[in-house]
């Protein structure tokens, strides 16, 4: 599953050995893999302070998400040859350290191996400094998005319509990339081509009736140049005096003078126009991304080793030596914007879990800052009952009254401004990994 539980309880000896229950208990039943998540000492200033900060943070939460999911689907859109693939694309950095950072990793690799960015985000200064460094950051991203987006839509819709214009019915679409300069008598006093389209039916009737519609038509003068299902597009010559009655004589017949004046100019700049349209699209996106060649989100021989809660020492997560392409080599500039700020706004979103996990612990067990995170990610859509089932369990005894809520929503928690639903005994915070679902 691409769904997590990020839970925190105090770090006292006995909440410690609740932790060891609910690891053996939930890994004899297969509820859940946990391991440990780390989180920095940070300042943590006044509990008034850190109030502010918890409605800022949750605020900052669903910006975040909400980002970072419209992100997802911009790289569907630019990468509309090749859908199946965004998921590849939406990777982020590897992490912290030397033999991972350059390294583009999955999103669940990541979350499970998140370690705080101390040079981006340093720990030693003020949380509220933290946390609109890290607003700041969304926001030009935001910013960023929105013109880079709607600048491809308009190209897009630009595209769009002359494709419709290069492939409606031979009444409505255009007729440069058909007609040539060949079909028409140009620069004549006297005589002018017309277009003519006539029902697939009547082309029998057409060739037997055309020169006797009008006085002054040339005589063998048409030519079918196109058609389609409904019908085909002639030509005919004829002198410009008896355009009006042969147009009015035509129609009589079910036969349409399509209005067209041959302007090599206006044609030459229309074709060029498709063309550059094409090319400008393409460009914001092109398939020869490493990721995309090597056919996975991460390298088949990337290892990282995941340490299971309780075990003391936590390994340096590792990777074996690999030649790597360049890095984005032959992408579009949309798409190579999407993949990097895609990767930076998801780190962003990581860490400001992170710290709605320390305010909230510290708001909730108190000072000094003791308290354990831990994350937990279900095996199972299934099994998330029974996996709340368990921690209720576990932790009743941090808040008996909102343990008891849980199984009886009519109970209300003195105070509490959350819908019970929402309020467990330990501190909870959910991340979905289901960015295009």
């Amino acid at each position: 599953m691409s769904e997590f539980w990020l839970i925190s309880a105090p770090g006292d000896k006995e909440n410690l050995q609740a932790l060891e229950r609910m690891n053996n208990v939930t890994s004899k039943s297969n509820l859940s893999h946990n391991t440990k998540f780390a989180i920095p000492d940070f300042k943590v200033g006044t509990l008034d302070s850190l109030v502010g900060l918890s409605d800022e943070l949750g605020k900052l939460d669903t910006f975040a998400e909400s980002l970072i999911k419209r992100m997802a689907q911009s790289v569907v859109e630019v990468m509309e040859d090749s859908k199946g693939k965004a998921h590849e694309t939406l990777l982020a950095n590897g992490g912290l350290k030397e033999k991972m950072k350059c390294l583009k990793i999955d999103l669940t690799s990541f979350v499970t191996h998140f370690e705080w960015d101390m040079a981006k985000y340093p720990a030693k200064q003020p949380l509220v400094s933290v946390v609109d460094t890290l607003a700041k950051q969304l926001a030009q991203i935001e910013t960023d998005l929105k013109s880079r987006t709607a600048a491809y839509s308009v190209l897009k819709a630009n595209l769009e319509n002359l494709e419709k214009r290069s492939t409606g019915n031979l009444f409505t679409r255009t007729l440069s990339d058909i007609v040539s300069k060949e079909d028409f008598v140009l620069d004549s006093e006297y005589l002018i081509t017309l277009l003519v389209i006539v029902p697939k039916s009547s082309f029998a009737q057409w060739q037997k009736t055309y020169e006797s519609l009008s006085d002054m038509v040339v005589p063998r003068s048409t030519k079918l140049i196109a058609e389609d299902n409904e019908g085909g597009l002639f030509t005919v010559t004829l002198f410009q005096k008896v355009i009006e009655d042969f147009k009015v004589k035509a129609k009589e017949n079910k036969f349409i003078v399509r209005e067209f004046y041959y302007d090599e100019k206006e044609i030459k700049r229309e074709r060029e126009e498709m063309t550059r349209l094409l090319s400008d699209k393409k460009q914001q996106y092109q398939t020869s991304c490493v990721a995309l060649k090597k056919g996975s989100a991460t390298y088949r021989d990337h290892k990282v080793k995941v340490t299971p809660l309780g075990n003391p020492a936590r390994p340096a997560a590792g990777q074996t030596d690999r030649d790597r392409e360049s890095e984005g080599e032959g992408e579009g500039p949309l798409l190579r914007w999407l993949k990097v700020n895609f990767s930076e706004a998801f780190i962003a979103w990581i860490h400001i879990k992170a710290l709605r996990v320390f305010v909230e612990s510290v708001l909730r067990y108190g000072l000094p800052v003791n308290f354990q995170a831990v994350l937990l990610q279900p095996h199972k859509k299934s099994a998330t009952k029974r996996l709340r089932e368990v921690l209720n369990s576990v932790f009743r005894h941090l808040d008996e009254v909102a343990a008891a809520s849980i199984l009886d929503a009519s109970v209300e928690i003195p105070g509490l401004q959350l819908s019970n639903q929402d309020y467990f005994p330990y501190v909870y915070f959910h991340i979905d990994l289901s960015l295009l679902d």
